[in-house]
């Protein structure tokens, strides 16, 4: 590490490299959510960002100045000067910021910057960015009775159709409170870096496990979080598709913005993919759901007694909702998943195969659950994506939203 360079920017690009050479100002204005600013530039550090603070003055009331220098590693505006820090920063130059993320943002900001006020650093560094043409989101955070004040929804609302991105807050006791930090990272990286290749396309995802009840109680399932089919409908949201994920039983949260079909069974699944499918035009269904496979041949809605030496269970297999997709819709571009257990990449790679010219999908998407971070309920995966050619790309261990990435790419590849 060279001498002089602050210690706070030794996590720089330790979770990813995402921003690897962004710069981002980071705003912070007078709301009590201004706590969670440093850890918000810290997670942007930590995906490669350079953060530089902007404060008003009433933030500085409830974090200090020092502790956000602490965070980013440089210095931080809080008047301006001489040295014209909004020009620097946010001005008509090479060296300017890539972004401007205003977290949190009081009402009174979005106020002002919507009539083009500049009375404080922060909005004057928007006015500067805002006519550099830099992009700029906007994360509120105020009591719930302001935000729903009709002259702040139409400030927000201008703000909108100027380009500006303003992230819905969480309605919570009373208050409108800003975004979590993970929602604020994920619109920033998405906005500097995924391309809107997906514009005007609609694509059906599944997610999660399914449920197959024994009796009214005890059913049998999986591990499936629920989490490479929300990765999914995340990414081709944010690349401007129409998502619908038809989604079981899962822990992971899924997507604002997606149409979400919750169910709990394969047949339940089968039906809501095949409703969805006859009911209107899919461009891709992406089927990612590990669904139960057998399930009671005769189920009782009663509770079978505890006590029993031996309950004996009969299982019947059950629909392959895979199978039936191109029944309803043959021209639909069919992608499905393999989940496999201690294979040679050859081994994982033929069963997926075999397994995709039987059943008819156009691209198969194979895993091996047994491998380090690649299994149920983990961030990470590792894939192979085979085409009918055979032709297999083999995906090292990454995010599932980086996973999710590249499956979306070969499936507009095949397409193209």
């Amino acid at each position: 590490m060279a001498f002089g360079e602050h210690t706070s920017k030794e996590i720089i690009g330790t979770k990813s490299e995402e921003l690897i050479g962004k710069k981002i100002i980071l705003c912070i204005t007078g709301s009590v959510a201004a706590i969670k600013s440093t850890e918000i530039a810290r997670e942007l550090m930590r995906r490669g960002a350079e953060v530089y603070a902007v404060m008003s003055k009433h933030s500085q009331q409830i974090v200090h100045p020092d502790m956000v220098e602490w965070a980013t590693g440089n210095p931080v505006v809080t008047q301006l000067t001489g040295q014209i820090e909004h020009v620097a920063y946010a001005g008509e130059h090479s060296l300017r910021a890539d972004l401007i993320l205003v977290a949190p943002s009081t009402a009174n900001t979005i106020g002002k910057v919507a009539c083009g006020i500049d009375d404080t650093p922060v909005t004057t560094t928007l006015t500067t960015g805002i006519g550099a043409g830099i992009p700029v989101i906007i994360a509120p955070a105020m009591h719930a009775s302001m935000y729903k004040h009709s002259i702040v929804l139409e400030n927000i609302d201008k703000l909108q159709k100027h380009g500006i991105e303003v992230l819905m807050p969480r309605f919570e006791e009373g208050k409108a409170k800003i975004p979590s930090t993970a929602e604020i990272v994920h619109a920033v990286i998405v906005k500097l870096n995924v391309k809107k290749d997906l514009v005007g396309k609609r694509i059906l995802v599944t997610g999660g496990p399914t449920r197959a009840y024994l009796d009214a109680f005890r059913y049998i399932t999986n591990p499936s979080s629920g989490k490479m089919g929300v990765a999914i409908a995340q990414n081709a949201l944010d690349r401007g598709a129409e998502v619908t994920l038809v989604y079981g039983p899962g822990s992971a949260k899924p997507p604002v913005g997606v149409k979400v079909i919750n169910i709990m069974g394969t047949d339940d699944m089968l039906e809501a993919v095949q409703g969805e499918l006859g009911s209107k035009k899919y461009d891709t269904a992406i089927l990612s759901a590990a669904a139960a496979d057998y399930g009671a041949s005769d189920r009782k809605m009663e509770k079978t007694p505890s006590g029993k030496d031996v309950w004996t269970i009969e299982l019947k297999p059950l629909p392959k909702v895979i199978e039936n997709v191109k029944k309803v819709d043959a021209d639909v571009f069919l992608v499905g998943f393999k989940a496999e257990y201690d294979l040679t990449n050859e081994e994982l790679i033929q069963r997926s195969y075999d397994r995709m010219v039987v059943a008819g999908m156009d691209l198969i998407v194979a895993n091996d659950v047994a491998r380090k971070n690649a299994g149920f309920g983990t961030d990470t995966n590792e894939v192979f994506i085979i085409d009918t050619e055979k032709q297999v790309k083999h995906v090292t261990i990454a995010s599932k939203y980086d996973v999710a990435s590249k499956i979306l790419d070969k499936i507009l590849e095949a397409l193209s």
